[in-house]
């Protein structure tokens, strides 16, 4: 919390000095590079915005690593929503962005047709079962879902010695990456796999892009022996007036409760609603 609050003042005294500095100029759309998981709850969290302020909002989403190095490669979005903490911080290490502040948390389930019968108590067996076909992930270093992946690998290697070779030589990076396998037009990426046999199960986050999740799938919790949590980092990149104040909002209570609609865990309080220069 005292991270978060030293992150917010910063950001105040910034919009206060650009709002000072821009008086009088037509405000300019906010540019937001965002990490593909926050697709459905950023997208309400912008309509609320710019209802709320008349304040445009352009947003890109995709895998945050592939984001990271768009940024690096120059280009200048206002702020940058990752599914992790690392590749904001990498950013704010080359002075590109202001140190992260984590704005979610989620965490990483599994994911299969029903019919297969996935349970949270007989996850890892199915994992390590011969017959299981494939496990789903995304891709390590592109996209935060794969390495949280490769996490969940490595935890089953501490409770199951030998199984982490196993499970990575299950794995397919089926997106998240460059080249990743294609998805013929009108068919459900999420299901495509599944249908087609070419995996069984897939590992990715709790949080869905809609608040229903789909009910083509069923999604179970890792057991405690397998479990990783996903901290979500919050960047600003630009400082125009308008940035700054679409951050602040991103951590206000309200935008904190569409965003847990999703399946999001919310991380602010109250203290942010009576710092944020609207209150």
């Amino acid at each position: 919390m005292r991270q978060l609050r030293t992150w917010v003042v910063a950001l105040v005294a910034a919009a206060e000095i650009a709002s000072a500095s821009a008086a009088g100029t037509a405000v300019a759309p906010v540019k937001v590079f965002a990490a593909g998981s926050l697709t459905g709850a950023l997208t309400a969290v912008i309509e609320l915005y710019e209802k709320e302020t008349g304040v445009a909002v352009q947003a890109t989403f995709g895998p945050a690593g592939l984001l990271r190095e768009r940024i690096e490669n120059g280009e200048r979005p206002d702020v940058f929503a990752s599914a992790n903490m690392a590749h904001p911080e990498a950013l704010a290490q080359k002075g590109l962005a202001t140190v992260p502040v984590v704005m979610a948390r989620n965490r990483i389930c599994a994911k299969s047709l029903p019919a297969f019968g996935l349970t949270t108590a007989n996850l890892f067996d199915r994992m390590l079962d011969p017959k299981t076909v494939g496990i789903g992930t995304s891709t390590p270093g592109a996209d935060p879902g794969g390495d949280y992946a490769w996490m969940v690998f490595a935890r089953a290697e501490k409770a199951r010695p030998g199984a982490q070779k196993i499970l990575e030589s299950k794995a397919r990076q089926l997106v998240g990456g460059k080249h990743n396998p294609p998805v013929p037009a009108g068919r459900d990426a999420s299901l495509y796999f599944f249908e087609e046999h070419q995996i069984d199960i897939s590992l990715g986050y709790c949080s869905s892009r809609q608040t229903i999740p789909d009910p083509g799938l069923t999604s179970v919790e890792l057991p405690p022996e397998l479990a990783v949590n996903a901290d979500y980092g919050l960047s600003v990149i630009g400082h125009s007036e308008a940035a700054l104040r679409f951050a602040l909002f991103v951590m206000s209570p309200q935008a904190q409760q569409v965003i847990s609609l999703y399946g999001f865990a919310p991380v602010t309080q109250s203290w942010v609603a009576t710092h944020d220069g609207r209150s």
